[in-house]
């Protein structure tokens, strides 16, 4: 794959996914709210209905949708042109109507409305098969020449290890926010016994491969570590969170780029807790809050350090949720969900894709819940972001091997 790629670049761009775990219900990230739009969704909803008055209004062309109250950040970034959404889009394997759902008449990917499953297709946009690579690494793979003669790791994780990362030939990284990098050890004298270990040949190919990971780990922890020690701190204040200590480590790593060699860099982060089967109105209006305050002061880190039109972060999730409600005042397991991008290079201030009509039973649901059948595919999404990465048209299909299934290529938002 890397012997595919064409001319190294110069430029500097990054990719950073923030990965919603659990399913965010998109219904209740942006409602449609032109002509009785609104009393439809609020009729189906009911008890889990936002209420009208606390929308925050967006348009996009002639329509009007409002925001969850607790997005007011995005909102004005959305306003700014600075973000966009992309709206019902799901793992697909090829284009599916309800008629062929129900009919069971076209191939859909495995193991629909299960977590894991989910979860695992997003990350290696691999609909039909339990993969063992995801798109971030084949993407690494494919671009890691760009960044030579740098060898530190294009995908990085801040969010423990995913699959996303994985390539078969690059190694993703993972750092975790406010831990120290690499062995944590005060004990210095350890360090010649350490350099010894490395390069013992244990002739036990499990032993010698955990070591040379581990010797990879700790020359990329050293680099990195290096490269930061002498790094000038950044002004933006991150909201003291989860998601906002997570995304300044991501700041701080894009900031010491040109001293560890980096023109290409993929990141991935994660906000968990979105499986609102009950309590979902509390639930999801903490997590957004977090959510949106974190993106912005992203955002803001990105135009202090000039590269705002270099980094596009987006957000992906599980799946979306149904419309109508549980008992609980909650919402159980669906398919196709809404999600942002942001960034100085998001043709923003719209919204791409088609949404779906708030219909129960209605053409784009697969029962009678509201389950959404995406209108655009996880690989498209990803095929647009990757192009403006720099992969070349031809290339895209080693990344997103359904993406020959679909008419449409590039979603143009970036």
């Amino acid at each position: 794959m890397a012997g595919a790629v064409t001319p190294a670049v110069s430029d500097y761009k990054a990719l950073v996914c923030v990965f919603l775990f659990g399913g965010n219900d998109g219904n209740n990230v942006i409602v449609p709210i032109t002509g009785n739009a609104y009393d439809n969704y609020a009729s189906i909803r009911k008890q889990i209905a936002l209420p009208a008055s606390s929308l925050l209004p967006v348009a996009a062309g002639a329509e009007s949708y409002g925001l969850h109250a607790s997005l007011e950040e995005l909102q004005a970034l959305y306003t700014q042109n600075q973000l966009a959404f992309v709206v019902n889009v799901g793992n697909l394997v090829q284009p599916l109507t309800r008629a062929q759902y129900t009919a069971n008449s076209a191939p859909m990917p495995s193991n629909l409305f299960s977590h894991s499953d989910q979860q695992l297709e997003w990350q290696t946009s691999l609909p039909l098969e339990n993969g063992s690579s995801g798109w971030g690494g084949r993407l690494a793979d494919l671009i890691s020449p760009w960044n030579a003669p740098a060898t530190f790791p294009a995908f990085l994780s801040v969010a423990g290890n995913t699959i996303q990362g994985n390539g078969a030939q690059t190694r993703p990284a993972t750092v975790i926010p406010g831990s120290p990098l690499g062995l944590d050890s005060a004990n210095t004298t350890l360090d010649p016994a350490l350099e010894q270990l490395f390069t013992l040949e244990s002739g036990v190919s499990l032993v010698q491969a955990a070591t040379g990971i581990l010797a990879s780990g700790e020359s990329d922890a050293t680099t990195l570590s290096k490269a930061l020690d002498g790094a000038k701190a950044l002004q933006t204040q991150f909201p003291k969170t989860s998601l906002g200590a997570q995304l300044a480590q991501v700041a701080n790593i894009i900031s010491v780029r040109s001293q560890i060699g980096m023109k290409r860099q993929i990141f991935f982060c994660s906000l968990g807790g979105f499986d609102t089967h009950g309590g979902q109105l509390t639930t999801q209006s903490g997590l957004l809050t977090q959510f949106s305050q974190a993106l912005n002061a992203f955002y803001e880190a990105t135009q202090e350090m000039g590269v705002a039109n270099q980094v596009t972060t987006f957000t992906e999730s599980d799946f979306s949720r149904t419309l109508s409600p549980t008992s609980n005042n909650g919402s159980d397991h669906a398919w196709g969900n809404h999600h942002m991008v942001m960034g100085g290079g998001v043709k923003g201030g719209t919204i791409y894709g088609t949404f779906p009509e708030l219909a129960l039973g209605g053409p784009d649901d697969t029962d009678t819940r509201g389950r959404w059948i995406p209108g655009t595919s996880a690989g498209q999404y990803g095929a647009t972001l990757a192009s403006w990465f720099g992969v070349g048209a031809g290339d895209l299909a080693t990344i997103f091997p359904t993406l020959a299934n679909f008419k449409t290529q590039n979603l143009g938002f970036v």
